[in-house]
Parts: structure tokens; sequence; C-alpha cells
């Protein structure tokens, strides 16, 4: 799975907007960290959620809807500031968007209440709304001319590499430093102002263009000419993305609770494991054809959640582990998949209305049913949970590739 759309990038016919090699190589690199970067702190607090709701006092749900806020305020600010890098050029956006990333990881640092983990999950989910497109919209436009796959590659294993150093960096400092809030939030919080302090010596590759008012809008619209295909494809990327939302909100709890491993580290190598893998696998497999890695990426999802489930009532930790690296190969690539068979059907005009209307669904998927679970993990107890989350995706796994596997492209 990857958090990046898909933008085209721009040809400026300015020679103001065509910088020297060194400062592309620079300002092509300076995206890719800055990427890598985002995602760690997007992972970054699972591991504390435990730890904070024994503190705090809050329970499951508290959890869920800490984390469920990110992904909704994500979305809001992609969905109606995803261009306007576009209108006022790449630099000023990623700069301020890493000033309100740096805000949000200050807030972590010093969360003493529930209130304030709200706030800074908000602010997270603005911040990292405004970086995404313009971010990957940057690496594409800075791009080697020999390697014109490398910003599309960059762009798809980026996610998945932030993930997973993220939660282990954040799971080591909770069993090694006396004050791992502090040590994890606060050196992210000084690294992302000093990228945006940095991002203003990379060259500016978008020109001013008027209507950026007017960009801070969207429309929900599917083209005609894969609506179908769309809908088919529907259930393999709310597979992808609600196994993502369980494990960043409940992954830690649960590695915790159910599988006795109380070492902080288990609780991030769980979430690092889904991406890492999921990453490494988006690598192997991205020269085969769309159909295949749809198909391979479900088949995956559906075998690795059945086995995590048959972990999970053995209460291994070891199979438990091994699970989650199976799943996190369909987690890497089940979305990578629907992606690269619709885009090249997508007219160039009603692209952003498709992506937008895909990352609508991609995040729903991220944050409502981890609510759900957290809402019912009182009542129900998070055993059961998790038994009733994976058969959903287990199933939903396998209605994606049926539809997959009887269509031929």
């Amino acid at each position: 799975m990857t958090t990046q759309p898909i933008v085209t990038p721009r040809i400026s016919d300015s020679g103001a907007l065509t910088p020297r090699p060194a400062r592309t190589r620079f300002g092509f690199v300076l995206g890719i960290v800055a990427q890598i970067l985002m995602m760690a702190g997007a992972s970054a607090p699972s591991p504390f959620y435990p730890v904070l709701a024994q503190h705090l006092g809050f329970d499951a749900i508290v959890i869920t809807a800490v984390f469920a806020v990110y992904a909704v305020a994500l979305l809001l600010t992609l969905l109606t500031a995803g261009s306007l890098s576009d209108h006022v050029g790449r630099r000023p956006v990623i700069a301020v968007g890493l000033v309100l990333l740096a805000a949000s990881m200050v807030l972590f640092g010093n969360a003493g209440s529930v209130t304030l983990l709200v706030l800074a999950r908000i602010l997270q989910g603005v911040a990292s709304g405004l970086l995404i497109a313009s971010l990957s919209a940057t690496v594409l436009d800075l791009a080697p001319p020999a390697r014109p796959g490398s910003a599309a590659l960059w762009n798809a294993l980026s996610p998945g590499i932030g993930l997973a150093a993220g939660a282990l960096i954040a799971a080591l400092a909770l069993d090694t430093t006396p004050d791992a809030m502090l040590d994890v939030f606060t050196p992210l919080a000084v690294v992302y102002v000093v990228i945006a302090i940095l991002v203003l010596l990379a060259p500016e590759t978008a020109p001013r263009l008027p209507g950026a008012w007017a960009s801070l809008r969207f429309r929900l619209s599917v083209p005609a000419g894969i609506r179908a295909e769309f809908w088919r494809a529907a259930p393999a990327v709310i597979a992808g993305w609600a196994t993502g939302g369980l494990f960043l909100s409940l992954g830690a709890t649960i590695v915790r609770n159910e599988l006795g491993g109380t070492a902080h580290l288990w609780q991030g190598l769980a979430v690092a494991l889904l991406a890492g893998v999921g990453a490494i696998t988006a690598f192997v497999i991205r020269r085969r054809s769309a159909r295949t890695i749809v198909i391979f990426g479900t088949a995956a999802l559906a075998v690795g959640t059945a086995l995590s489930l048959l972990a999970l009532g053995l209460g291994s930790l070891a199979a438990y582990l091994a699970a989650a690296s199976v799943t996190g190969m369909g987690f890497g690539t089940a979305f990578f998949g629907v992606v690269g068979s619709l885009a090249p059907r997508i007219p160039a005009t009603q692209r952003a209305d498709a992506f937008a209307v895909l990352y609508l669904l991609a995040y729903l998927a991220f944050g409502v049913p981890a609510v759900i679970a957290g809402v019912l993990v009182a009542p129900l107890g998070l055993g059961t949970v998790c038994l009733g989350y994976g058969v959903v995706v287990i199933a939903l796994s396998l209605i994606a590739l049926v539809l997959r596997a009887r269509r031929r492209a």
C-alpha cells in the first residue's frame, strides 16, 4: 500500500524553473527523505498507545478515535489542498507542511491528556495532507532523466520504509530510555524544521499559476470509463487499508494483551514487519502486470490474516509476527496493483477527481473499521473483535481475488 497519489510531472517552459543538476539531485533526495520521515512520524505514536492508555486511563475506543482523526484530517486536507502546490509553488507548501508536522510532534512529546493527543493527530493529519501531494510531485519533477522510473519507485517504497522505521524507533526508545516520548518526538520535530529550511534551498519546479483559491474545493466523481473497474477493485482497497488501520491503532495493544509481548520492541515489530515487508514485496513484484499484483496482494492478505487469527488462537507471538510478514506482502501490493490497473484508463482531465474518490474510499477504510473495532472491544473483548475483523478482511480479500482472477486484464 502507498499513500502517495499519482501525479503527472510538470514540464516547465520557464528557464527559471530549470535547476542545475546538483540542485536537482539535492531536491530529489531531500524529497525522498522528507517522505520517509513524514511516514515515520505517522507510525511513531503506535507503540505509545498502550502506555498512554494506561497512564491517562482511557479505553480502546479512545485509542482508535485518536488514530482515526489523523486519517480524517489528512483526507480532508488532501481533497481540498492537494493541488495547491500547482498554484503557489512546491516549496512554500512543503515548508508549511513540515512546520505544522513539527508542531504536532511537540504536542505529542508533551501529551498529558486525550485533548492534546487529538490535537496533535489533527495537526499531523493536516500537515501530511499538504505534504503527500506536494512531495510526490516534487520527486516526480526532479527525477533523474536517465532513470524515469525512479520517482514512481520511491513514491511506492517511501511510505513502507518510513512506517517501519517510525514504529521500530519508537518501540526501541520505550524499552531503553526513561523519557521515550520526548526522546522520539523532539528529534523528529527538530528534523522537520531543518528539512523545512533546506527545502527553501532546493529548486522550485512549479511556476505560480492563478486559481489557488478555486483549487481549495473538491468534487467526487468516478469517470464512466473506469466506474465498473473501480467498484470491482473496492474490496481490495478496503481490505488492505483496513488491515493497516488495525495494525497502526490496536496492533501494539494486541501484541501486549493477547500475546504477552510486554517488551515494546515486539509491539513495534508487528507494525514494522507489516510495512517493511510490504515495501520490499512491492519492489520485488513491481515489474509484474497490475492484474498479477492484485491477485498476489489479495491472496497474501487473506492467507496472512488467516495465519494471524491462528496465531492469536494459539497465543504464539512468534507465529503472529511471521503471519504479519505474510500479511505485509498483501498490504504492500494490493493497493499498488489497483492503482496500476486504474491509472492507465483514467482520462488525463479526470485524474484528480478519480484519485480523490479512490483515496476517500481508502482512508475511510483506514479509519472507520478501526473505530468500530475500538467501540466493540469493551463489550466483546479484544480477541473476539480481532476474530471478527479478520474474517471480514479475509472475505473482502477473497472477493477481490475472484473478481480480478475472472478478468483477463
